[in-house]
């Protein structure tokens, strides 16, 4: 099937095509790959040598492609003048037959020694005592090229002068600056840049520790899933790979929260429990229990409706008739109050001086009582060192206070997400339902459920909420033809 439909379609023109470029030939080797891999069932991850190649009997196309080629050339050396083919390509042969006359035969076959020597130098040329004499008499002159004649410049008029090229960006800042380094390098002062060279402390040159090998037997063994890190690399991984590993942020080593992994339930819940810790556990239950039901009521009183918000007749009607008769009075009120504002009076020099005097006179009372304040502040000291103390005790016990709040937040659930942290019902029986003994006992609770609210608790994930299923088409019922013939 591959033979007579795909590759009877790709041998088709090969002479034409198969002077391309590698790249567009290799679509086809993929083309013939697939094929071969469906007929003979190989994976996909299998390579294409092992269909091309000896288990699956093809060759490759460009094997293939020079050997339909050469197929031809066979067929047309055996065909007449009158083949079309023939005089077309007959101007190709004769040109690599001039190619093979002209040149002296392909460079393939010709010797090493006739395409290659040894330079060794120029060779100085034995000259007669006679000739060498003559040409000394003769003014040996060296004539330039023609074609340096022609490009060498023979105007008599100058070339403009560039005026860009002489213009420098900033040239004024550059030269004072310049001019004031000269003073300043005249009184002894050096630069700020000089200075800080200067001052700067030398390197101290430490020398390398050479590394010893790590492939020798005695080796300290290296735990790589022990509890402790590693405080330094490898010196041998430094000096092979010139790398340094990335240091481990702190905060990275710190765990997000100090409660332990697995929490120990409380003893009432164990299955022959203690009837002291059983009762304790049912009360924290209750305590549960008491405080859901509050937040309930809390929420149903605020979206209750009150009697006084309830619409009656009276109101409906005040509701109806406010502010047909009031935005007259109020219209008339704001045209007054607007005249008024225009008709003030411009204050006199006289008015005008005497706040002047008032302002100067309450600005001095106040600096007279500041400083008569200061004064008495002498004759407090007593009272204000007491107050100091009783400062810093109050500090004091608030920095504690912060610290005891910080130490309690770390066993305390985060905010890490939208929503808050919701904690797991307590797993309870009541004092009727505890099992006797273990084979009446009955399994309560999940452990993927307790695990994933551990987590959660430990700020190790943040909470969720189960994703809600959204049809996005309408459930269609069809009623089938066999059931409807039966009825």
């Amino acid at each position: 099937m591959y033979v007579a439909l795909i590759r009877s379609v790709i041998d088709y023109g090969s002479i034409a095509y198969g002077s391309t470029a590698p790249t567009s030939l290799e679509r086809l080797d993929a083309i013939q790959g697939q094929g071969l891999r469906i007929c003979s069932g190989a994976f996909r991850i299998s390579p294409r040598g092992c269909t091309t190649g000896g288990d699956g009997g093809y060759m490759p196309l460009q094997i293939r492609r020079q050997q339909l080629a050469m197929n031809y050339c066979l067929t047309l050396q055996g065909h007449g003048v009158s083949h079309p083919a023939k005089g077309i390509l007959q101007a190709c042969w004769e040109h690599e037959r001039r190619q093979n006359t002209s040149f002296g035969g392909l460079i393939s076959e010709k010797p090493d020694d006739s395409l290659f020597f040894v330079d060794i130098g120029e060779q100085k040329k034995s000259v007669l005592p006679e000739v060498q004499e003559r040409k000394k008499g003769k003014k040996s002159k060296s004539r330039p090229l023609r074609i340096d004649l022609i490009l060498q410049h023979d105007s008599l008029v100058p070339p403009p002068k560039d005026v860009l090229a002489y213009q420098q960006p900033n040239a004024k800042k550059l030269r004072r600056i310049a001019e004031n380094a000269e003073k300043l390098a005249a009184m002894g002062v050096l630069p700020r840049r000089q200075k800080r060279l200067l001052n700067r402390r030398p390197a101290t040159k430490t020398s390398k520790a050479k590394t010893a090998a790590n492939n020798f037997p005695d080796r300290p063994y290296y735990d790589l899933w022990g509890g402790e890190a590693k405080e330094t690399a490898d010196p041998y991984y430094l000096e092979q790979t010139g790398k340094r590993r990335v240091k481990r942020p702190e905060k990275l080593n710190a765990k997000p929260s100090i409660l332990p992994a697995v929490e120990v339930i409380a003893p009432g819940g164990s299955y022959n429990p203690d009837f002291f810790s059983h009762q304790a556990l049912l009360l924290e239950a209750h305590e549960v229990e008491v405080t859901r039901e509050r937040a309930e009521l809390r929420i149903e009183r605020q979206l209750a409706v009150k009697r006084e918000d309830t619409a009656t007749e009276e109101t409906v009607f005040q509701e109806l008739v406010e502010g047909l008769v009031e935005e007259e009075e109020e219209e008339e009120d704001d045209v007054v109050s607007i005249r008024g504002g225009l008709q003030q009076e411009k204050k006199t020099e006289k008015e005008r001086k005497r706040e002047r005097a008032d302002k100067i006179k309450s600005q001095q009372k106040q600096a007279a009582r500041v400083f008569t304040d200061k004064k008495q502040q002498l004759f407090q000291l007593r009272s204000i060192q007491a107050t100091l103390k009783r400062r810093e005790q109050r500090t004091r016990e608030r920095v504690a206070q912060r610290k005891a709040n910080q130490e309690a937040e770390k066993s305390m659930p985060r905010r890490l997400g939208r929503l808050k942290f919701q904690a797991q019902d307590l797993e309870i029986q009541l004092s009727d339902e505890i099992p006797g003994s273990l084979r009446t006992l009955k399994p309560e609770g999940s452990v993927l459920k307790d695990r994933f609210k551990s987590m959660q608790k430990r700020n190790m994930i943040e909470p969720r909420e189960r994703a809600k299923f959204k049809r996005r088409h309408k459930v269609k019922y069809v009623e089938k033809r066999a059931f409807r013939e039966i009825t």
